[in-house]
């Protein structure tokens, strides 16, 4: 699917290590409209989407604390990005806590769609990529 520019549409995933599993399944559950976009993720998330999901277009940045979060910050602010689904786990202490701030701060200042939750996350694919699945 391509945006306005005509350019396929750009995604960024990225999960804390105790929403991955959860993203791994909701990739899964969007597979039809996810698959007609370019993901970029960071790398353990990205690792395993393309492991679930091996004919999905996955580019796997750094791991988000290795740099990841930054790759995706840049990407943010040179306009490369269409929507950033981050699924924050708010329970749990967050040593890059700093990065998670730095990427809704990036995506409010540039206007980016982001989601941090499953719900959000579904309007955002299906603004973005069309009601229909297939």
């Amino acid at each position: 699917m391509t945006n306005s520019s005509g350019k396929t549409l750009r995604f960024a995933l990225v999960a804390h290590d105790a929403r991955k599993d959860e993203l791994v399944e909701w990739v899964g559950d969007q597979h039809a409209r996810i698959s007609r976009a370019t993901v970029f993720s960071t790398g353990t998330t990205g690792s395993r989407i393309k492991a679930a999901y091996p004919d999905l277009d996955v580019t796997c940045l750094k791991s988000g604390p290795l740099g990841g979060d930054q790759q995706i910050g840049a990407m943010i602010c040179e306009d490369e990005l269409d929507a950033l689904i981050f699924f924050v786990d708010p329970l749990s202490p967050m040593p890059h806590d700093v990065d998670v701030k730095a990427l809704t701060r990036l995506a409010t200042v540039y206007d980016l769609s982001m989601a941090c939750s499953r719900s959000t996350a579904d309007l955002i694919v299906k603004g973005l990529l069309g009601d229909q699945a297939g």
